[in-house]
């Protein structure tokens, strides 16, 4: 099957949801694609509370409903599916939706975002919500005088740590290797907090708690002569082992900086192909905040706009 559109949203987060509002209220009659995860990765967040507009806080799962409603408020097509090959080398461009369906586009607005790189064990997915997290900046409010770990040798894992440790009455940096990857202003700093343990050549075998996490097995010197298993008790896991921006079937065609976040002029969300915006954390290696990715979407929307006006000149 195909059809043609005039703007084509892929992405259903804050970035794709607020790309949606704006388009739809400009009269571009936008079409979304939600993509493997609808409402992106908000919506296995249980509680969020500094999105503006939330007093109380809301759970992510709502935040991305009500996001959607307004969106399909608007006249905006939400459907189901995933881009699975596209055609930017000519206008309109070509986007392939689940193998079967293509959408020809006047303009398009990636919002696929980024997925956290998590350990691989059963027991993350166990304790998602419950004590485990991949964001201590979304997360780290709800483990205020508790004892946190954090997994990861780099400045990210390094920057986590201190600012859990202004939070968390405890902090242990668990890292797989002898030393820290981390700049040496960021490993000073961490080795130098009072609330900070760096606990390295140490790797995570497991998570335990009844309804939320109460601790995790730990191993010291995998595999050598001087193995030794032992278990924490924490509140938190943070995982801090980087994340995959979702932009791989785009990159035949759109930049990428090392790490696979497309790359856009800077100040905007235009990427280097007229008519095609990358918004959220497909291109953020910075921020990773909800209302970042929001007010990306709706400088893409914006942007999708005068582009659309400009060429139907």
């Amino acid at each position: 099957m195909n059809e043609k559109v005039k703007c084509l949203i892929v992405g259903s987060g804050p970035a794709g949801y607020t790309a949606a509002i704006y388009a739809a209220r400009a009269n571009l009659s936008p079409v979304l694609y939600e993509g493997i995860q609808p409402g992106g990765q908000l919506t296995i967040t249980t509680e969020i509370e500094n999105f503006p507009g939330y007093p109380e806080g809301v759970s992510g799962f709502d935040m991305m409903e009500d996001l959607k409603k307004q969106a399909q408020r608007f006249g905006t097509d939400v459907r189901r599916g995933i881009v699975t090959d596209c055609d930017l080398s000519n206008k309109p461009y070509k986007v392939t939706i689940d193998s079967e369906t293509e959408v020809e586009t006047e303009s398009l607005i990636i919002c696929t975002g980024a997925s956290a790189k998590y350990l691989g064990l059963p027991d993350e997915q166990k304790y998602n919500g419950k004590g485990v997290s991949a964001c201590a900046t979304c997360d780290g409010f709800f483990y205020r005088k508790k004892t946190v770990t954090v997994v990861g040798g780099g400045d990210s894992a390094c920057e986590e740590a201190l600012y859990l440790a202004g939070l968390a009455s405890k902090v242990y940096l668990i890292v797989r290797k002898d030393y820290l990857r981390a700049s040496q202003i960021m490993q000073d700093r961490v080795f130098n907090h009072p609330k900070i343990e760096v606990l390295l050549n140490t790797n995570t075998l497991g998570l335990f708690g009844e309804d939320v996490l109460e601790g995790g097995h730990f191993v010291r010197f995998a595999g050598q002569s001087e193995e030794e298993k032992f278990d924490l008790a924490i509140d938190g896991f943070f995982l801090a082992i980087g994340h995959t921006p979702n932009s791989a079937v785009f990159k035949h065609f759109l930049p990428t900086d090392e790490n696979g976040y497309i790359k856009t002029i800077w100040g905007t969300t235009r990427t280097t192909i007229p008519g095609v915006f990358a918004a959220g954390d497909v291109a953020d290696p910075n921020y990773r905040q909800a209302v970042v990715a929001a007010g990306s979407g709706c400088i893409a929307a914006i942007e999708a706009e005068r582009y659309l006006n400009n060429t139907c000149l």
